[in-house]
């Protein structure tokens, strides 16, 4: 019954998930994140980070994006701290826990889940890993913290990998 269950959701976040808009796969990862104003706050942190040239770089990546609100539920004082250069090393290390080598679509995610039983371990650039996990008739992922980060958006493809929107920051430990 647990395995119908698990199908039925994972079924229905693939059929029902919002599909991004933007769909030019000529832009990279950075282009099509500049070109989208609920990252501003992500690009801004990626140009803090210098990781602006490792993300227009080859790839394939798979980028799990935070939303300019999932930004804000970060203390702002510790926000405008990572920011400055002197904490470049620690904002990275944040920032590469939500890029995992190599392009994932929504389907790819769905059939790890499948294959996990409602449970998918992803190595991210930084070495941590995140878990993708079905819950509550979503995809969500949990931290190394276990917290969690809905993933409300899919498969933006870009000329370099794919974006999937997430509505929180997910952080290492």
């Amino acid at each position: 019954m647990k395995k119908v269950i698990f199908l039925f959701s994972a079924m229905a976040f693939l059929a029902f998930a919002p599909k991004a808009s933007a769909q030019n796969t000529s832009q990279n990862i950075v282009d099509i994140a500049v070109s989208v104003d609920d990252f501003s706050t992500l690009v801004a942190a990626l140009k803090a980070a210098d990781l602006v040239p490792a993300l227009q770089g080859e790839g394939p990546f798979t980028v799990f994006a935070p939303v300019n609100a999932g930004f804000a539920k970060i203390d702002a004082d510790a926000l405008n701290s990572l920011l400055q250069p002197q904490n470049k090393e620690q904002l990275s290390a944040i920032l590469t826990y939500h890029v995992v080598a190599g392009k994932l679509a929504a389907s790819d995610v769905a059939a790890a889940l499948k294959q996990g039983n409602g449970k998918a371990t992803l190595t991210t650039l930084n070495g941590a890993t995140l878990t993708a996990v079905s819950r509550n008739g979503g995809i969500y992922l949990m931290d190394a913290n276990g917290n969690y980060s809905k993933i409300a958006k899919t498969d933006v493809m870009a000329s370099n990998g794919v974006i999937h929107i997430i509505e929180d920051v997910v952080m290492p430990k």
